[in-house]
């Protein structure tokens, strides 16, 4: 049975519905309008021109460093690549929608309290006469923001079963969404900072916003809790299917209310030893990426979220690598009794050689051709293993009959390319 590629994205989706379809694109589309309004009214217009100066050359700085999480993402999804345009989704997610919804809500319950820029040398005594708001936010602020972003992730859960594999798949998408909404949230920071002391915490921008290579801060976050629900969809054990996506938010929840305290606590720390402002340790510019400060400050912080973010780091790091290893279990098991035209005895060969860092790739074809014909391969032994451990027949499956279409119909476009020399 054939299966265009559109239609298998949607395969036990409530989106192959028309209705449903329709139904969730006008729900998007009215969150999205409504975000942007938020976004360009009430935060972008109300910007003193000096300080949209400030938020583009925030933003042009933090597009140029999600590139390096984005090439890591691209990267951990090299086996069963996902689509780019649910790529781009997910980072729209975070960029337009978690922030224009977010924003307002804190903004109207912490007023006083938002972005905590206290920059300067009486910090200590401005927290304490703050500290009610402050604290609150520094508490409930995380809550709303990773419940915001975290249903961007819920909702490709629930509407595209067939592109939420497991583990690694919930922490693409949770990181994606962190990426967009860290590029928009970070600059915004810089931009209220400058306009209530006149000066640019860069210095602070850079600890708390762009740290771990792009990890240290809501990729991480909205990462564990898309942990959760990528283990929900792995596991057969049914109270795991409720707890891990509970579990995995209130981690993710964990983590963000300790980068807050510890943020906080570094920029204590820092003005006690400096004894002033922290606000401009370098003048950003045409040549701020050969500025040897900028790089200096970014692995500063990158150093002082690792020490804070440790445990949590090392728990996304050894469940990424359980991912891994899961993958090519299922991968070899799946299509061990598979047989030519889906799969060749030397390429099966490749399949037990692969290894946590390398990416198998058949000889004597094109690298887009290969790729997609083990992209293909991975995703029909993925969803056998799916079939299977629910009960149910792959052979009966409409799904991997159209993998093994897809895969032949790959294989024959292969005898119209002459081997590369």
């Amino acid at each position: 049975m054939s299966i265009a590629a559109g239609s298998r994205f949607l395969f036990d989706s409530p989106l192959s519905n028309p209705r449903v379809a329709r139904l969730i694109a006008i729900v998007l589309a009215i969150l999205a309008e409504a975000s942007l309004i938020v976004l360009v009214k009430f935060q972008l217009m109300s910007l003193a021109p000096s300080s949209l100066g400030v938020f583009l050359r925030a933003l042009l700085v933090s597009g140029l460093l999600s590139i390096i999480p984005f090439a890591a993402l691209w990267f951990l999804d090299r086996r069963e690549r996902e689509s780019i345009w649910l790529y781009i989704v997910m980072f729209l997610w975070g960029t337009l929608i978690a922030t224009g919804i977010a924003s307002p809500i804190i903004g109207i319950l912490f007023p006083k309290a938002t972005h905590l820029a206290f920059l300067h040398s009486d910090i200590l005594k401005q927290v304490t006469q703050n500290s009610g708001p402050t604290f609150a936010a520094m508490l409930l602020t995380p809550a709303i923001e990773e419940f915001v972003k975290g249903l961007g992730v819920f909702i490709v859960f629930l509407l595209l079963k067939s592109e939420f594999d497991g583990v690694r798949d919930g922490f693409i998408y949770g990181a994606l969404i962190g990426i967009g909404y860290n590029l928009i949230d970070s600059s915004f920071y810089l931009a209220q900072a400058y306009a209530q002391t006149g000066v640019a915490p860069w210095w602070q921008y850079l600890v708390t916003h762009h740290s771990l290579m792009g990890f240290g801060g809501h990729a991480l976050y909205t990462g564990l809790f898309g942990m959760g629900l990528g283990l929900a969809r792995q596991t057969t054990i049914p109270w795991q299917r409720i707890a891990a996506p509970v579990a995995g938010w209130l981690t993710g929840l964990l983590a963000h209310i300790t980068g807050s305290l510890m943020g906080l606590l570094t920029i204590f720390l820092a003005v006690s030893v400096v004894g002033k402002s922290l606000a401009a340790p370098f003048s950003p510019g045409s040549d701020l990426f050969s500025n040897p400060s900028f790089w200096a400050l970014l692995l500063s912080g990158g150093y002082i979220s690792f020490f804070w973010s440790f445990p949590f780091v090392a728990l996304a790091g050894l469940m990424l690598w359980r991912s891994g290893e899961w993958e090519r279990k299922v991968i070899r098991d799946e299509l061990v009794d598979e047989v030519e035209p889906v799969i060749t005895l030397q390429e099966y060969q490749a399949v037990l050689a692969d290894r946590m860092l390398h990416t198998r790739r058949i000889q004597g074809i094109s690298k887009a051709l290969s790729a997609s014909i083990v992209n293909a391969q991975n995703e029909l032994a993925i969803r056998k293993w799916r079939l299977s451990h629910h009960g149910k027949d792959p052979a009966a499956d409409p799904l991997v009959a159209s993998w093994r279409e897809e895969i032949t119909r790959l294989r024959a476009s292969t005898l119209e390319q002459a081997p590369e020399s």
